[in-house]
């Protein structure tokens, strides 16, 4: 597949499903079914666009994926432009149609280092269930990928949000930012929070996937849990 149909579906997805998160009431009786509306949505656009694009949505996904090289650094830049457009987009667009734009934020009262460590920890899981449900050769071909990515979001925003405000993707982060700022006077000040702490679990979650893959030295596989030898770029 070309890189502009690429684009165009990491743009379109991306738009989509932030869209939803854009529009997800913070209170109401519908709330806690946020959560689900959230999961839902990525887990379709991923059906959606997974075998055009790999459906990253999400800049820390496609960091893991380059780390990994899945894909290079010319697709990784111009993916992160398109989900950052994306988010953008979604965001504004969430504003214009409701007239909310309430940003995104750690919980009341919780530590800076308590949100970090939720977003890196639920956005290294979910760039990990990527690599392994959707980017490694024992599993291709399968259909479940999309349910798995989808229910990892859905967990994570039910138990990882009321801490951190629950972005896990930097593109989140950056456009609802954006749009709290444009639109209702918010700050640029927690945007790190949400760039820094995804990225770096995408990094995490690459890491662990080359041991998952590579094995463990000195460790030899019992006859129970066979390794997984996945033959690498080149080889």
């Amino acid at each position: 597949m070309n890189l502009p149909a690429k684009l165009l579906t990491e743009l379109v997805g991306t738009f989509v499903f932030l869209s939803v998160i854009a529009l997800v009431p913070a209170s109401g009786p519908s709330a806690p079914l946020a959560p689900i509306a959230i999961g839902s949505a990525l887990m379709v656009m991923v059906y959606m666009g997974g075998h055009i694009s790999g459906a990253h949505y999400n800049p820390a996904v496609s960091l893991g994926l380059f780390l990994r090289q899945k894909i290079d650094v010319v697709t990784l830049v111009a993916y992160w432009a398109v989900q950052l457009a994306g988010g953008a987009l979604a965001f504004v667009a969430g504003y214009l149609v409701s007239g909310h734009a309430g940003g995104i934020h750690p919980g009341s009262g919780v530590f800076t280092s308590s949100a970090l460590a939720i977003e890196v920890l639920f956005t290294a899981a979910l760039v990990l269930v990527v690599l392994n449900a959707a980017a490694t050769r024992a599993t291709e071909g399968n259909s479940f990928y999309g349910l798995a990515i989808g229910f990892t979001i859905l967990a994570a925003a039910y138990v990882g949000g009321p801490i951190s405000g629950g972005a896990f993707n930097p593109a989140v982060g950056f456009g609802a930012t954006l749009g709290a700022a444009l639109f209702a006077g918010g700050t640029w000040s927690s945007l790190w929070l949400y760039v820094v702490g995804p990225l770096a679990g995408g990094v995490i979650a690459a890491a662990v996937h080359w041991v998952q893959i590579s094995g463990v030295p000195g460790l030899a596989p019992t006859p129970a849990a066979p390794a997984v030898q996945e033959q690498q770029p080149g080889s």
